[in-house]
């Protein structure tokens, strides 16, 4: 069997995924088992819709549970404290310049397990073609980057936490 990957973390995505679980464990598990109970008290459940669509919100509940608790159980919490930048990270904040255009971009490198990922404003994983590029890089690097738009080349201005 494969070794799970490890998922990096800072202090604070461990707290809101533990957050999220024991919500999901507690208040939503019985709501929808209210859903359940009074989808059957309306009586066939050959025909009843209620009671299919409460069993089908079980099933992701218990699905996204089973996913929370995995990231949780993979989990290196990142200790940022001790972390310089002198190259980028995770957590880093990397200001970068497009060489074909000068246009300026900064971009927050999150671990790919993190739920704070929104690449609209400038949040992006580890894992995504930017930011694996970045990855371990330092101010006056340039790299080249594989976008939609193609081959892009992007100047590290910047690091910071």
């Amino acid at each position: 069997m494969m070794a799970a990957k490890q998922i990096m973390l800072t202090a604070e995505d461990v707290k809101k995924y533990e957050e999220e679980l024991e919500f999901l464990k507690t208040e939503k598990r019985k709501e929808i088992a209210e859903k359940i109970k009074v989808a059957r008290s309306y009586g066939d459940l050959s025909e009843n819709s209620e009671y299919d669509d409460a069993k089908n919100e079980q099933a992701m509940l218990e699905a996204r549970i089973a996913t929370v608790e995995v990231t949780l159980k993979n989990a290196v919490i990142i200790d940022e404290s001790n972390i310089s930048n002198e190259h980028v990270h995770l957590t880093s904040v990397v200001k970068v310049e497009y060489v074909s255009n000068g246009r300026q971009v900064s971009f927050k490198i999150l671990g790919s397990g993190s739920n704070g990922i929104n690449p609209r404003e400038g949040v992006i994983s580890d894992e995504s073609p930017i930011g694996k590029a970045l990855m371990e890089r330092s101010v006056g690097d340039v790299v080249e980057v594989e976008t939609p738009a193609g081959v892009q080349g992007l100047k590290i201005l910047e690091i910071s936490k």
